[in-house]
């Protein structure tokens, strides 16, 4: 049997510190994880052959990541039928809108689901790939609602926490 995982590529090493978000929270469900430095332009044929391996290997979704124009989830998304999430990376002069334009703006048939920019975004695909996955994993579905209800819970006592300092 293959080991199911979520790969996260990022078009430049330098994009680490944002798909970092995306690695650790993958991490806290204990969802297993590949990293991939790859570019859809500068090494097309490696990022293919990485796509078609991973796929056969039990990958259950692909997690990418790039900025300025370039189209890492594209590239990737024309290789496999699996789910492919982009992360737009907040560089370059337009501060990742190019990013977010050319992960979106994908044709009809090859869809990549596209996040917010940078690490918001990055931490948001993260959770996509888990909500994927648990639908055929009840444990995983069971630790998402949890996280879900801790989240909710600590926010009411920060809010309660901020209403007594008025009272």
């Amino acid at each position: 049997m293959t080991q199911k995982f979520v790969a996260v590529l990022m078009g430049s090493d330098s994009d680490l510190p944002i798909m970092d978000a995306a690695i650790s929270l993958l991490k806290q469900f204990n969802v297993t994880v590949e990293v991939k430095v790859t570019s859809a332009h500068r090494t097309p044929a490696e990022t293919q052959a990485y796509v078609q391996d991973a796929e056969n290997r039990g990958c259950q979704a692909f997690i990418a990541g790039a900025g300025m124009a370039a189209h890492l989830a594209g590239a990737v998304a024309a290789q496999t039928t699996r789910p492919v999430i982009g992360v737009p990376i907040d560089a370059g002069p337009l501060q990742g809108f190019d990013a977010l334009l050319s992960t979106v703006q994908m044709p009809g048939g090859i869809p990549v689901a596209t996040v917010a920019i940078g690490k918001a975004g990055a931490k948001n695909a993260a959770y996509l790939a888990v909500q994927m996955m648990a639908l055929a994993d009840d444990d995983l579905a069971e630790a998402l609602k949890n996280e879900r209800a801790e989240n909710a819970r600590k926010i009411v006592e920060k809010a309660e926490s901020i209403g007594q300092q008025y009272l």
